[in-house]
């Protein structure tokens, strides 16, 4: 297990199959006062290149500890975690801050739009200071959304606002999509919606996407379904048919 270099070595996204997390004995302890909360308990996980998963479970679960991990936003307080041969738990804030930047996208519940940008400005601020970006209006036909580019986030509806949020994520071209409760915010319709583009960034793209969610509905689109309860993994299901985000109902 290595830390990053200056070297180039990632630049080649992993071919399909090949493990690109792997998470050993993973604990996440957060102390309030004399008070300790165990979000994660022991954990252990893969998560595979090119394959979409959706991490199950209850608000309270682990479920977003566990994303933030992934993608070096928190560190745990126990166990290992390895984006592909690299070392998370070692890493310093500048080589997290390496990673973020360059081989994670995020989309979270809440779009986190800035509302005096457009559409299209709204990607230029992640395009400007990515390596190999798409054009931020390729990134926005690859969501549909093409004649909204120039639209400010108060004239997109949410549904339309947590797309542009998805083109944001994918226009750096990472590696890995990190998506927390994606469609908790939105109607059933808007949901399916934004569903459908995450399949589809997962399958143009070849990105690996890990979606959480409490909703069980989703679980039928995904390769994997990760089940998690009080900070364990529970059950792990591999769906043999896919279903399409059209398809679902909650």
């Amino acid at each position: 297990m290595r830390l990053w270099s200056a070297g180039n070595d990632d630049d080649a996204r992993p071919a399909p199959g090949t493990p690109v997390f792997v998470a050993r004995d993973l604990t996440k302890v957060y102390r309030m006062g004399e008070v300790e909360v165990h979000a994660l308990r022991g954990m252990d996980l893969e998560l595979f290149a090119g394959e979409f998963v959706v991490l199950l479970g209850p608000s309270g679960s682990g479920k977003s500890t566990l994303l933030n991990i992934l993608g070096g936003l928190d560190v745990p307080s126990g166990g290992t975690v390895r984006y592909r041969e690299h070392d998370l738990v070692g890493a310093n804030e500048r080589l997290l801050t390496k990673y973020r930047r360059e081989h994670v996208g995020f989309v979270f519940q809440f779009y986190n739009l800035i509302p005096s940008l457009t559409a299209r400005e709204n990607i230029a601020l992640v395009t400007e200071i990515s390596r190999h970006p798409m054009a931020p209006e390729e990134a926005l036909a690859l969501v549909d959304l093409a004649d909204r580019m120039d639209h400010f986030p108060s004239q997109l509806s949410g549904g339309q606002q947590q797309r542009v949020a998805i083109a944001r994520a994918v226009a750096k071209r990472p590696d890995v999509l990190l998506c927390d409760e994606p469609t908790g915010a939105l109607d059933i319709t808007s949901g399916k919606v934004v569903l459908g583009v995450l399949a589809r960034v997962n399958r143009e793209l070849g990105t690996t996407t890990a979606v959480i969610t409490h909703n069980a509905a989703i679980a039928a689109m995904a390769d994997r379904v990760v089940t998690i309860a009080d900070g364990r993994i529970s059950k792990v299901l591999r769906n043999e048919h896919k279903a399409s985000p059209e398809d679902l109902a909650w």
